[in-house]
């Protein structure tokens, strides 16, 4: 629903506001639970790869490396749980719930609304189109650079989280057993696992640019819909 000032700051400026109701509660508490979780494994995982300097004193009065190292693996836990109840909220929640795991690949008019909506967030269109849902762009984004990433990120790190806890695992039995193998070395996993990160974060950069630029420009809000799971869009007149 819209609040009092929302309608007011519409009335002042002659403008109607419509309301709809878009992301579940399911789909906003993953949200920003995956969120703290990849912050969590981004900065956990930066020490990991780059420890700290050694500490003085008996190496059992200090567990520093220990409770990063603790963090990351609970993070990751948390990032794949999360995964597993986000593909099964895509069978029971509403349309919008299922549009990151789908992408109409064949249909040439979405197609055509990518690149309109790449053209836009490049500056070279004026007046933006709306959506409910995902934009075309962002549906696509959301797939290859999200989703595909995470699940190689969950993949490779239990993989090398499996190494630790040895054969016999489930860890162990469901990656490291042939993870390791397709990469041909554990070194070469933990490369593209760092690699892996990154190009998570470069994918974060681009979501929250878009989220912003959306809010400001567009006349439909992004940032407050996946808090509140209410869409906003404001008519076009002056």
């Amino acid at each position: 629903m819209l609040s009092n000032q929302d309608m007011q700051e519409a009335a002042a400026h002659g403008r109607s506001v419509k309301a709809i109701y878009v992301y579940e509660v399911p789909v906003r508490l993953w949200h920003w639970v995956n969120a703290l979780a990849i912050t969590v494994l981004a900065i956990s995982g930066w020490f990991i790869a780059s420890p700290l300097p050694s500490m003085p004193g008996e190496a059992s009065d200090s567990f520093v490396m220990g409770y990063i190292r603790f963090a990351h693996f609970a993070a990751g836990y948390v990032l794949l749980i999360g995964l597993a109840g986000r593909i099964y909220w895509a069978f029971v929640g509403n349309k919008h719930a299922r549009q990151m795991f789908t992408l109409p690949l064949f249909n040439r008019q979405w197609w055509r609304e990518v690149l309109f909506e790449l053209r836009w967030y490049l500056f070279l269109e004026r007046d933006p189109k709306k959506y409910v849902g995902h934009n075309p762009l962002a549906q696509l984004a959301m797939f290859t650079m999200f989703l595909s990433t995470t699940v190689f990120m969950i993949v490779t790190g239990f993989a090398l989280y499996g190494e630790g806890t040895q054969e016999g695992s489930w860890a162990h039995t469901w990656f490291t057993s042939w993870v390791i193998p397709l990469f041909g070395q554990s070194q070469d996993v933990h490369t593209w696992h760092h690699v892996g990160m990154w190009a998570m974060l470069l994918f974060i950069l681009l979501h929250v640019y878009a989220a912003l630029r959306e809010d400001i420009m567009s006349r439909q809000s992004l940032i407050s819909t996946m808090i509140s799971g209410w869409r906003l869009f404001k008519d076009d007149r002056p």
